[in-house]
């Protein structure tokens, strides 16, 4: 197979003089021997470049959806770039708080908002809360009888659309966990209640279809479920959620930003949704900004069978392999334009057989011990839904922009494995 194609790499990734990959202005081998592998890289003009296009195309309402990837650096960098924070849990609250955040450039989502969730988020001013269900409702009446103010709402509805996706990351179908069902009559009987409730100021509804999603047919099909309500009651902000795909592979083609928004548009238009629209991209920030370096520690021949290429990280930095069956490419960052025509296993280090990063990974055929080896279109979920499993250590991050690498979380000490331990 021919080189890795460029545009699975962040924008600003170049060839150094020596054949090495440089992102950022900064060559990436020497970023991995100054801060070790696994390692996190991130170009920051292209996470900047991604949020002014989600600003561009839906307006200065729109969310970055932080479960994708959330430092405080990165809370920083969105805002400042004109978007605002859709958070999801109390941890992720907190550390965009943290950031110097206000709560008033943040939506709390979440399907099981607790007591304690509401009662800072209101207290504090949250934009707004995306309800997801009658107990939550209840919840946030009671806490308005408590003195708290009276919060700004979105209503999560879940239209009955089957984005073609991976079942794990499926949201829009009717059997979902998620949201109030058009279908069952929930979704007008949460609007019906929201609308008279003394305790909520109702703008508006949400609905996300799904991750990982490639064709915007399904985003308009939720507009067009959607489109019923707001005649009735007079809405004013839709959110179409997030779930814009990403190429992770060479085969793969995916909708830009603006492409995105300009089909949502059209489809409010058509289903006459006159209200200000709005998003919640996650993965389309981040995903291709990020790239993951290792170091190969061991390689396996099994003759007739398939060779193992083992290094330094695994399901713990990326469990999107193992949870979704996800593919991703390979190649080696000390020559970028290297043929890779040797086929290979790429594994991790835990005592787990499943434990794969690339199932048919390919590499240059002089690949060796001590080679750092890249995993591009790594910026999503893999630092978010990383683990400790077998203890291993956390990796760095690092923002990368005119040559120059800033450490934005820095990489675990085995103390810190112990910091919540009780003696």
């Amino acid at each position: 197979m021919s080189a890795i194609e460029t545009r699975l790499l962040p924008d600003t990734a170049s060839v150094g003089p020596q054949g090495q990959l440089m992102v950022g202005g900064c060559d990436t081998i020497e970023l991995a021997k100054q801060f070790g592998t696994p390692l996190f890289v991130y170009d920051e003009t292209h996470l900047r470049e991604r949020c002014r296009q989600a600003v561009g195309a839906f307006g200065f309402g729109v969310n970055y959806a932080t479960k994708a990837f959330l430092c405080r650096a990165m809370a920083r960098l969105a805002v400042e770039e004109g978007m605002n924070l859709d958070v999801s849990t109390q941890g992720e609250y907190h550390v965009a708080r943290s950031a110097g955040i206000a709560a008033d450039r943040m939506v709390l989502h979440g399907n099981n908002k607790s007591l304690d969730e509401l009662r800072v988020a209101m207290a504090d001013g949250i934009g707004r809360i995306v309800v997801d269900s009658f107990d939550e409702i209840d919840r946030i009446e009671f806490l308005v009888q408590q003195g708290l103010p009276k919060p700004r709402v979105l209503a999560r509805i879940t239209p009955g659309v089957e984005a073609h996706t991976h079942e794990f990351v499926q949201t829009g179908q009717d059997d979902s966990k998620f949201g109030f069902g058009v279908a069952s009559g929930a979704a007008a009987a949460a609007l019906a209640r929201l609308a008279v409730s003394p305790a909520c100021e109702l703008l508006g509804m949400h609905a996300h279809v799904g991750s990982q999603v490639f064709e915007a047919k399904f985003f308009e099909q939720a507009v067009e479920v959607l489109a019923q309500f707001f005649a009735t009651y007079d809405l004013a902000e839709l959110s179409v959620g997030g779930g814009l795909g990403v190429a992770y592979v060479e085969q793969e083609r995916a909708p830009t930003i603006e492409e995105w928004g300009i089909g949502i548009r059209r489809a409010c238009d058509a289903a006459g949704v006159d209200a200000q629209v709005t998003a919640e991209p996650g993965r389309a920030i981040v995903a291709s900004a990020g790239i993951t370096l290792y170091t190969v520690g061991t390689i396996k021949e099994l003759p007739g069978i398939r060779t193992y290429v083992s290094v330094d990280g695994g399901m713990s930095d990326n469990p999107r392999p193992v949870l979704y069956g996800s593919g991703y490419e390979t190649f080696l960052p000390r020559d970028v334009e290297a043929d890779r025509p040797r086929t290979v296993r790429v594994v991790g280090k835990h005592c787990e057989s499943g434990d794969l990063l690339v199932r048919e990974a390919q590499v240059p055929a002089d690949l060796a011990i001590g080679d750092v080896l890249c995993t591009p279109v790594t910026g999503a979920y893999g630092h978010s839904m990383g683990s400790n499993y077998n203890k291993i250590l956390r990796p760095a991050v690092v923002f990368v922009r005119e040559g120059q690498a800033r450490l934005v979380v820095r990489r675990e000490t085995l103390d810190d494995l112990l910091n919540c331990e009780v003696d």
